[in-house]
């Protein structure tokens, strides 16, 4: 299996990645996809993939972390950009996107919020040049993230990372290629929308993730999450679905490889 994002170069993996890349391994989580957040760890999930060749990154500017992005953040993660241009473990542009929740926790909201939504269009824009899917985060601000992937549509697609939404929501992603992140939410039985939408979309939409060390599994509240409970992920979305685990874990590889360009 493939973790399709995870931070691995946040604590407690720091420490000790080829650890806890091992006890990963070790539960057939075979190859994971960190990407990046701002300028600020750029330099280092570029340095962990040259040290680990299962490890694959994405360079990209988070909404999340807004306050932290300079004026010239896109101008230099164009740079970062070229520079990565021949390695092959620079799979897509992200992570990205829109996240008014913090926009509106901020001063100035509304700027804060076209901000963002420049830096966005900037970072699709950015992927359609360099030939790179997109790795989308969204909080509160969905139908102003749609009407910006409709105006610049990903040439590469992209996915969207711990999707919790409607049927609706996701089929409106998957006419624009945009694949479906399946993370930790659908390990809760409270979860009824999201668990219900992960039953009707085809699997070949769907990509597993634990977005480590955040959104914890069920049983493991409270908890850093860690790559290796992709596998708990993997027998909720089973018993969910029609097809066994082996199924999905074989289908959600092949288009978490397809999407990135990852050798299986």
């Amino acid at each position: 299996m493939i973790d399709s994002h995870c931070h691995f170069d946040f604590e407690p993996f720091a420490q000790d990645p080829a650890h806890f890349l091992a006890l990963a391994q070790q539960q057939g989580v075979e190859k994971l996809v960190v990407p990046a957040i701002g300028q600020r760890n750029w330099l280092q999930v570029t340095q962990l993939a040259a040290q680990f060749p299962d490890i694959y990154f994405a360079l990209g500017l988070h909404p999340f972390f807004s306050a932290e992005h300079t004026d010239d953040a896109l101008a230099q993660l164009e740079l970062a950009l070229g520079l990565q241009q021949d390695n092959s473990q620079c799979v897509a542009i992200g992570e990205c996107g829109l996240d008014f929740a913090v926009a509106d926790a901020m001063n100035e909201p509304l700027r804060q919020r076209q901000q963002q939504q420049r830096w966005l269009e900037g970072q699709l824009e950015l992927a359609n040049r360099h030939q790179l899917p997109v790795i989308l985060h969204c909080r509160k601000a969905f139908p102003e993230l749609m009407k910006l992937l409709r105006q610049n549509p990903p040439k590469q697609g992209g996915v969207y990372h711990a999707f919790s939404g409607s049927y609706q929501q996701a089929t409106q992603l998957l006419d624009l290629g945009i694949r479906i992140g399946v993370g930790g939410t659908i390990t809760y039985s409270r979860a009824h929308k999201t668990r219900t939408t992960m039953t009707k979309l085809p699997l070949a939409a769907l990509m597993l993730e634990t977005d480590s060390p955040d959104m914890p599994v069920a049983g493991f509240q409270g908890q850093p999450n860690r790559p290796e409970r992709l596998c708990v992920i993997l027998q909720c979305l089973a018993a969910l679905r029609t097809e066994s685990e082996r199924e999905i874990a074989r289908e959600t590889s092949l288009t978490t490889a397809e999407l990135f360009a990852i050798p299986l």
